[in-house]
């Protein structure tokens, strides 16, 4: 097992996921920064300092893509583990996943994302997915209205 160095901060940093699911896709950008850069997810990043869970998903969601959702409830957290290239441990982040309901908007890759865009369920393993996206993304649209 790789050894972990102490990063300059040690304590785990708090995220989102804003999980957008309409029509049968989920909404997911591809990661331009660490961890899982060049990976595609669900938009998202850190939580500021007295920000509310939704309310940083719905800033997110707006940063990284363009999309106006409004945030629902949380439904789910995530570790994510981001090591350097001899397998040592750098950072360790604890992704909340957010339910969110879509409101206006399309698409447009922005902030720290490479690219975005609708994906249709079935079609997500086509594309290098972060770990559980398939996985998160197929258990909400069980409970996201149609």
């Amino acid at each position: 097992m790789p050894t972990a160095l102490p990063p300059a901060d040690p304590r785990p940093i708090l995220a989102v996921l804003a999980v957008v699911i309409r029509d049968g896709k989920a909404l997911l950008v591809q990661r331009a920064n660490p961890p899982d850069a060049g990976l595609w997810g669900f938009p998202g990043g850190k939580v500021d300092l007295g920000e509310t869970l939704l309310a940083a998903a719905e800033r997110e969601l707006l940063e990284e893509t363009g999309v106006v959702a409004r945030a629902l409830r949380v439904f789910d957290a995530l570790d994510a583990f981001d090591h350097d290239p001899d397998g040592r441990l750098r950072r360790q982040f604890a992704l909340v996943a957010v339910i969110c309901d879509w409101q206006s908007g399309e698409p447009v890759a922005a902030d720290d994302a490479l690219a975005a865009r609708w994906v249709a369920l079935d079609d997500m393993e086509a594309l290098a997915l972060s770990a559980d996206v398939a996985s998160l993304a197929r258990r909400v649209a069980g409970l996201t209205p149609a």
